[in-house]
């Protein structure tokens, strides 16, 4: 009978990221055979053992899912809002409900996600000793002097930290708006308002269309799609090369 790590099981059962699925674990959420779990070592024999995360029993995914979706503004990444505001589950097929996002998008920002039950390329994708780079394209008021593109660049404060080097390109210029394509690879929450806010710009609109070899393309604002054969391998890839850290 096989082994395996609690926290892997939980991972690939569409329960996020390994860190967010060890939360689960330390904070007593889980339990085997009826039993409270905390010990992040636990290994279970998924044939036999009964898990259950809030009263809730788990069973690993059959399958893998993995969906690229243009998120649109003015939808929130969670399943459930407190406020009431949309939600991109409600553009989802019943089969991604128990899937995740791999990062979030704030509310006004629309574009690219992933959306996956697969715990371990969330992991490879997000964390940053892989520095996968997002890009977007985002829209300011005004245009950007030299020594604020500069500074764009090299990094800013933003809430006490300073972001690491970016590549910030000006596509277009015209009264009222500049339109720029920015890549980074952290991913601090609002990171791309915050830089042109330490600049004194504000943002018109922002939208991710790209994730490492992961490309927005023509995919309509509202909709998802399968990850091809290709992006699919592109995917596994990094999960190894994470697994190898």
């Amino acid at each position: 009978m096989s082994l395996v790590r609690l926290n892997k099981f939980l991972a690939e059962a569409g329960f996020g990221s390994r860190r967010k699925v060890e939360t689960l674990i330390t904070e007593g959420k889980v339990f085997v055979n009826g039993n409270a779990v905390t010990d992040l070592s636990t290994k279970i024999a998924p044939e036999k053992d009964k898990v259950t995360v809030n009263g809730k029993p788990v069973k690993p995914e059959a399958e893998k899912i993995y969906l690229l979706m243009n998120k649109p503004r003015n939808y929130v990444v969670t399943r459930q809002d407190e406020y009431g505001r949309k939600t991109i589950y409600s553009l989802l097929p019943d089969f991604a409900q128990n899937c995740v996002s791999a990062g979030r998008l704030d509310k006004d920002t629309e574009g690219l996600l992933l959306i996956t039950n697969d715990g371990d390329v969330v992991q490879a994708l997000t964390h940053p000793s892989q520095k996968v780079e997002k890009t977007y394209r985002a829209a300011i008021d005004k245009p950007l002097t030299k020594q604020e593109l500069e500074q764009l660049r090299k990094g800013v404060m933003i809430e006490g930290y300073k972001t690491q080097s970016a590549g910030v390109y000006i596509k277009s210029n015209k009264p009222g708006e500049t339109v720029l394509k920015i890549v980074i690879t952290e991913g601090k929450k609002r990171q791309i308002r915050l830089m042109l806010e330490a600049v004194q710009h504000n943002v018109i609109s922002l939208k991710r269309i790209q994730i490492g070899e992961l490309k927005l393309d023509k995919l309509p604002t509202g909709m998802w799609r399968p990850c091809s054969p290709q992006e699919i391998r592109y995917l596994q890839s990094l999960k190894k090369l994470r697994s190898k850290e």
